[in-house]
């Protein structure tokens, strides 16, 4: 009964520190009113490294946002039916009715997670920023981020979705993007939190991790992170690599369920980082190895992996408040802001998620108590995997 109210505590304090704040935020002195580009409407641009579930959420929820602070008007688009396809969004959103902002059609680039394609994109954006025809970029990801941060244009350009910024060299540090016409969301203790939380419940001695050994792959799983907390807790990283990009989903996946039998035998817990491998109907597969050997696991992306299979995670409100966020930058930069100017730190709500169905797998008793505190609790009954005897 101590270890479980002690845990509680802990937990109390881990959410009273990540409580989401802007109190790190430069003051705002610019508004978010709506208005147009020395008469014309502002021209937006969309650049991505390639499909990711992540990037259509996050691209809906900021149109929200615009729509909420007068931007434009309403447009109803379900990312269900394509979880991953940015350009479906895309193609809607240049059909959106606005007097301010104008989504441009052909403005839009992609590379499908392939390094020949990425460079053409890179260089054809590049050229149409330095045109004039573009006000402002969207850089959804990383690769995006890392392609468009720099000085061979200065156009606004707003890097969305990107998992570290610092460590991939997108901006300079948390509090300064290095260059004017860059910004990027940071918190800077996302996945630290995460892991001394994750470490909080399990006491774990070997936490697997899968990732891919590149800069990009490294800022994904957010190893920096990992490493920081697992010095200051004693506790050993067991890595297995898995490409990321370069290849297609299909090997994406079967590379992430390759390392999930390699690890499974070998750790204590996993931390199931961001992979384009972890894909939806896949879960089965890919979590069958952690089921066979009763490992915890913890979701570094959110609670959509945990209603497919995983253990826990921190969860959040789907991007909606962040898209908010993110909102709030563009009408301010459109208000007269540089981007560096503006507030690059933002935590949003968060809470708990668990699976009890997968608990009940691994043999993990949950406490009555960490339930009460547990926002979204999953029942597991679309889970197909079960552990193998």
């Amino acid at each position: 009964m101590q270890r479980v109210t002690s845990f509680i505590l802990l937990l109390a304090v881990f959410f009273i520190l990540i409580i989401p704040f802007s109190a790190l935020a430069k003051d705002k002195k610019y508004k978010t009113t709506p208005l147009l580009n020395n008469g014309k409407k502002w021209r937006i641009g969309y650049y991505e490294g390639g499909p990711y579930i992540n990037y259509p959420a996050n691209l809906v929820t900021l149109v929200k946002g615009l729509n909420e602070l007068g931007w434009m008007g309403t447009i109803t688009i379900d990312v269900k039916k394509n979880p991953t396809d940015s350009r479906v969004v895309w193609d809607e959103l240049s059909k959106a009715k606005s007097q301010y902002i104008q989504f441009v059609p052909d403005a839009y680039w992609s590379a499908n997670w392939d390094k020949t394609e990425q460079v053409k994109n890179n260089e054809n954006a590049i050229k149409r920023l330095q045109s004039g025809d573009i006000d402002f970029m969207i850089a959804m990801g990383t690769w995006a981020g890392q392609d468009l941060a720099n000085n061979n244009h200065s156009v606004p350009t707003m890097a969305v979705s990107v998992s570290d910024p610092v460590l991939s060299k997108i901006v300079k540090s948390a509090d300064d993007s290095g260059y004017d016409h860059i910004h990027a969301k940071c918190d800077p203790t996302r996945y630290i939190n995460q892991i001394k939380l994750f470490h909080n419940m399990f006491s774990f001695k070997k936490l697997g991790i899968v990732y891919e050994n590149t800069v990009e792959g490294q800022s994904y799983a957010a190893l920096t992170n990992v490493e920081k907390v697992a010095k200051e807790r004693n506790f050993e990283i067991i890595k297995c690599e898995a490409p990321f990009s370069g290849v297609d989903e299909k090997d994406a996946t079967e590379a992430v369920i390759r390392c999930h039998e390699e690890l499974a035998p070998k750790v204590n817990a996993v931390y199931v980082t961001v992979h384009r491998g972890i894909v939806r109907k896949h879960m089965p597969e890919i979590m069958a190895p952690l089921y066979k050997y009763k490992i915890p696991t913890f979701s570094m992306r959110g609670p959509d992996e945990v209603e497919w299979g995983v253990l826990l995670s921190i969860s959040r409100d789907r991007f909606e408040k962040v898209g908010r966020y993110h909102a709030e930058i563009m009408a301010q930069i459109f208000n007269g802001a540089k981007p560096r100017e503006l507030n690059q730190v933002f935590m949003d709500p968060k809470t708990i998620a668990v699976n009890i169905k997968t608990a009940e797998i691994i043999g993990y008793v949950i406490p009555p108590a960490f339930l009460k505190v547990t926002d979204r609790v999953f029942s597991g009954k679309d889970l197909k995997a079960q552990s193998q005897k």
